[in-house]
């Protein structure tokens, strides 16, 4: 297996998507289990897409954690980093969807937050080998929820310091995992200031800065190289070091937005790998490689799941072959 080039800690787990659409969560009769967590699902598309990966996290020694260690192994993905707990189980969180297949994300059934696996990830035993090869480490801010947890996203980020790796937030916003949210904004916005990259989510750009312009948002965090704002069918907005721009999103016909986002930070991520940091500070380099972001994002609603449903590059390359030609 080559040598990861870009790491991904955090939450991998079981959503268990309701299998009847526009109905609350007391009405909803059957789910089906999905493989999931953003750090996971990034790291699973990026193997797709054929960029070596790690996945640091913690599972339980439970038949879920199994079945997902097993699934890191068949993609190919590096699980040295991943973590076994000995009672705490493998999260799994309930998610129902409205009839266009938007999800909601509904809890953790007869389960606090604070008793799963992957908020125990130890600081002390992240692979600092890891970091010897990798250009990129991508987090969220889930983990920050939970003293253990987020004392190894602290861990991971000197580790990439010193090692010059960047570091990629995806902001990954869940008020369900917290239990005090009004005091996680100010946690989070601490963590804001050590990223290279930030990818949000146009609520949370709203809820952490009062506005969606990614380049207000990079003159604000001062010593970012790059902000991404996405904003499911209405598309997505940039800004690299004063190179900003807009995309609409592909036209597709979505059956499951579950994981999208995830997909287009490995799409960015991916060609970021190949084409280098620098190559951002080309307008049209900029754009082809939020284009292909986009088009691995818009791939993955096709079909229900995140992990499931990612493309491979050849997927990827073909569907932007033909939105081409239709172009």
């Amino acid at each position: 297996m080559a040598s990861p080039r870009v790491i991904c800690l955090g939450e991998i787990l079981y959503d268990l998507l309701a299998d009847q659409l526009g109905l609350p969560l007391e009405q909803v009769i059957s789910w089906t289990a999905y493989p999931g967590g953003a750090p996971a699902n990034v790291a699973c598309a990026l193997v797709k897409l054929g960029t070596p990966t790690a996945f640091v996290g913690c599972v339980g020694e439970d038949e879920a954690g199994v079945a997902l260690l097993e699934l890191l192994q068949q993609i190919g993905v590096d699980w040295t980093g991943v973590q076994r707990h000995p009672f705490a189980p493998t999260r799994q969180v309930y998610v129902t969807r409205t009839e266009q297949g938007d999800r909601q994300f509904a809890g953790f059934g007869n389960r606090n937050t604070s008793e799963f696996a992957d908020t125990r990830l130890r600081a002390d035993i992240i692979p600092k080998d890891l970091f010897d090869t990798a250009d990129f480490l991508v987090t969220g801010t889930l983990g920050m929820a939970y003293p253990e947890s987020y004392k190894a996203i602290e861990r991971s980020l000197e580790l990439a310091e010193q090692h010059f790796v960047k570091v990629i937030v995806d902001v990954n916003w869940r008020p369900v995992f917290w239990t005090d949210p009004v005091a996680a904004r100010s946690e989070i916005l601490h963590l804001l200031k050590r990223a290279d990259f930030l990818k949000l989510a146009a609520e949370e750009a709203e809820w952490l800065f009062d506005t969606q312009d990614p380049g207000i948002i990079a003159h604000r965090l001062e010593s970012i190289e790059g902000v991404l704002v996405t904003d499911g069918d209405r598309g997505c907005a940039y800004s690299f070091s004063g190179n900003e721009g807009k995309m609409p999103a592909f036209i597709v016909e979505t059956e499951d937005t579950t994981g999208a986002g995830d997909s287009f930070v490995a799409g960015f991520l991916h060609q970021l790998c190949q084409k280098g940091i620098q190559s951002l500070s080309d307008p049209e380099v900029a754009r082809q490689i939020i284009t292909y972001a986009s088009a691995t994002g818009a791939l993955t609603t096709l079909r229900a799941g995140a992990i499931a449903a990612q493309p491979t590059a050849a997927e990827v390359e073909a569907f932007l072959y033909l939105t081409q030609l239709d172009g």
